[in-house]
This record gives C-alpha cells, structure tokens and sequence, in this order.
C-alpha cells in the first residue's frame, strides 16, 4: 500500500519549502495526487502555506469537493488542481502562485517566458498563457472559481509544465510533488534572471533539444535541492502564538 502519511508529510513540508523560497506568501497552494486513487487528489483547506500542518490536508475528488462532510474554508481556486490531474494523467503535483518575477511574462505578450539556462529546461521553448476572458469576458476577478475555467485552463497548460495566467500568475506541475517544487521555485528564478538578461542585451534562449536534455537531467537530481530547501524551511518557518 502507498505510504499516505508520508506523501502527506512531503506536501506539508512543499508548502512551507514554496513559502520560504517566495514563490506563495499568503496566497497560493500545491497539491498531489492521491497516491492509490487517481481520481483523487491532496491539497490544504485554505491556510497560509507556511502554517500548514497534517491536519490541514484534505481529500478532493476531481470536481474539487472535499471528501467527508468538511466545515473548513476551502481554496477558491481549487478547481485549478481538479482539472489539471483530470486532463494530466502523467501528473502527480500542481502548484499555483502569484510568483512576483512571473507575472510581468503573462502580461507581456512580446516577450515568452523561455528556457534560457540549463536548470530552467522545463520551460522549452516557451510557456503558454491563458487568457481568461476568452473564456468568460471581461469583468471576472481573474480566479478559476469553477470547473469550466479549471478545465480551460487545462487545456491552455497541454503538454507543458508551466501556464501563465494574464495578470494573475502562473501554474507549474511536475510528475512528483517534489519535481512541481523545483519547477516552481525555478519559474520564478528563470523569469528574474531572464529580465534581467534582457536588460542587458538579446537573449541567446536554449535550443528545444538543450532544453529537454537539461529538464531531463535535472530531473534526477531533484533530491539534493529538495533536502536544502526542506532544512531551510523548517528552520525559520514562523511559529503559531501560544
């Protein structure tokens, strides 16, 4: 049997890691797939990701409903996970944020977010970005509060592994919840070091085959940042009042 209380431990231990590497602050959430129902998934009730806790953790089905009877606030935008792993059966993890470096790519329409170093191979050859008033006008918030715009967006992600979200944010799954970590906290690394490049002059991008090469070697060494990342997140994660 699948350890659940270990996969619980590492999707607590991925919302404080997100939070202390500044891709969520008080927004923002990640989930995984339930380890023996695929048509399940694991994600917070809605809590700052640095407070988590086991006991935060929920159970959803793939229409976003919590499994049990549940009085606990929910993220609005859970929808977003439902889809993705309902559209993504390669998927085992999604993380959505407001990442700061990322959000002027999805409004910039001139300018794709891109792999331009060898850890951000991920990206390819570029990143898609939804559009949320080709599906539903021109006076919402910008949040996927329903199936219908989880699924739109689901269908803009495709095969990739980050969509933007215009003037909202960004989404970046992984086959792994500690593999959707490394791609989210390297999204936001990549889009600051890429203004930056362009600051300085024209970009040379990676090639579509540099970029699976690296996305594929990085892959396998995901373990070393993670345990970083864990021991610094834990070590000044901010602690309830008593």
């Amino acid at each position: 049997m699948p350890d659940v209380s270990a996969l619980i431990d590492d999707l607590v231990a991925a919302n404080h890691i997100l939070a202390d590497q500044g891709v969520v602050d008080g927004f923002g959430h990640v989930s995984v797939r339930h380890p023996s129902k695929a048509n399940r998934f694991l994600l917070a009730r809605s809590i700052a990701p640095a407070l988590a806790t086991p006991a935060d953790i929920l159970e959803f089905d793939l229409d976003a409903r919590p499994h049990g009877a549940s009085d606990r606030a929910l993220y609005l935008e859970r929808f977003i996970h439902g889809e993705i792993y309902r559209a993504r059966p390669d998927v085992g993890a999604v993380v959505h944020s407001h990442s700061r470096a990322v959000v002027p790519f999805s409004v910039v329409a001139q300018v794709p977010l891109r792999a331009m170093w060898h850890v951000g191979g991920f990206l390819g050859t570029g990143c898609p970005v939804f559009e949320i008033r080709e599906v539903a006008g021109e006076a919402t918030d910008l949040l996927i509060r329903n199936a219908a715009l989880g699924a739109a967006l689901a269908r803009t992600l495709d095969r990739h592994s980050v969509v933007l979200m215009r003037g909202h944010g960004c989404t970046v799954v992984g086959s792994d919840v500690r593999q959707a970590v490394f791609n989210a906290i390297y999204t936001e690394v990549s889009a600051a070091m890429q203004a930056e490049a362009m600051r300085m002059g024209a970009v040379s991008n990676l090639t579509r085959e540099e970029a699976e090469a690296a996305a594929d070697c990085n892959a396998a060494q995901i373990t070393r940042s993670w345990e970083l990342w864990r021991i610094a997140a834990e070590r000044r994660r901010p602690q309830p009042q008593t």
